[in-house]
């Protein structure tokens, strides 16, 4: 029996470091490209999808993250006394009907691994997105929208990647395939960040995932990796030598809003785009 990708998770504990002193008491995914916050842009690329349940994976300080996507009915009131409708439509945008919102927490900073394996009692054994906002993805249909209907199609594990310079292995996943068309691969193998050396190819997977509930099996059993951490790669790699994992060469354009180059591209892209720039 198919079964549809209707939950996606936001791995959203992160501190921030590199964006220090602006992420100090401000969550990295609430920094704005332009008037919208990271996590907003991913939340809506995931509804896009068909996804209706948010499942945030948060840790100390990021109360503004849950704040966000909650109702603010004095200001919605002060708008609409205000006659203020444009800025009152688009404060309703934030939390659009028949969307939930559940909210996990990551006591400890273990890995992206480990942050998705915390989102496991909301979950369930259904498939799932995974989302990293600070990955942001400008493409029509969105990056999630094209995973998942390679999901429904091959009903396989599916991953997001894009080539990278030669020079960059060493901060992605790489991964090598075989081509099924030329938007997706069979994932032959996969490993964490190794040195352009020893890189299997130039092939990156970025920040979104759709990926069935068996992973949650290998993740409780995967051992601390890179870092200390327990690797998302890691996981997947278990699951690539026992079945069917996809890599899909999304179209559109990234950004690294986790660098301040990515972050300041971004907003100029954006704002561009809305006219406020030329």
């Amino acid at each position: 029996m198919k079964r549809h990708i209707r939950k996606a998770v936001f791995p959203v504990a992160g501190l921030g470091t590199r964006f220090l002193p602006a992420t100090k008491a401000m969550p990295k995914e609430m920094l704005p490209i332009v008037d919208k916050p990271l996590i907003q842009y991913a939340v809506e690329e995931a509804a896009a999808a068909g996804i209706d349940q948010m499942v945030f994976v948060t840790g100390r300080n990021k109360r503004a993250i849950e704040d966000h996507f909650d109702r603010a009915p004095e200001l919605e009131l002060l708008l609409a006394e205000s006659s203020k409708h444009a800025l009152l439509d688009a404060l309703m945008s934030v939390t659009p009907k028949g969307i939930t919102f559940v909210y996990v927490r990551q006591s400890e900073q273990l890995g992206l691994g480990h942050a998705v394996l915390c989102a496991q009692p909301v979950v369930g054994d259904d498939p799932f997105a995974v989302i990293l906002a600070d990955d942001l993805i400008d493409a029509t249909p969105g990056a999630t929208s094209q995973l998942v209907a390679t999901y429904d199609q091959h009903q396989a594990s599916v991953l997001a990647v894009e080539d990278v310079p030669l020079e960059d292995t060493s901060k992605y996943g790489i991964v090598a395939t075989k081509r099924i068309d030329s938007r997706v691969e069979r994932v032959t193998g996969i490993i964490e960040k190794p040195d352009p050396a020893d890189a299997p190819s130039t092939l990156a997977v970025v920040g979104r995932y759709v990926l069935r509930a068996e992973i949650f099996a290998e993740l409780a059993t995967t051992e601390r990796g890179r870092g200390g951490e327990i690797q998302l790669t890691d996981a997947i790699a278990r699951l690539v030598a026992k079945g069917e994992v996809l890599a899909h060469r999304f179209g559109g354009t990234r950004f690294d809003c986790g660098s301040k180059h990515g972050f300041m591209a971004a907003n100029v892209a954006f704002a561009r785009r809305q006219g406020i720039i030329d």
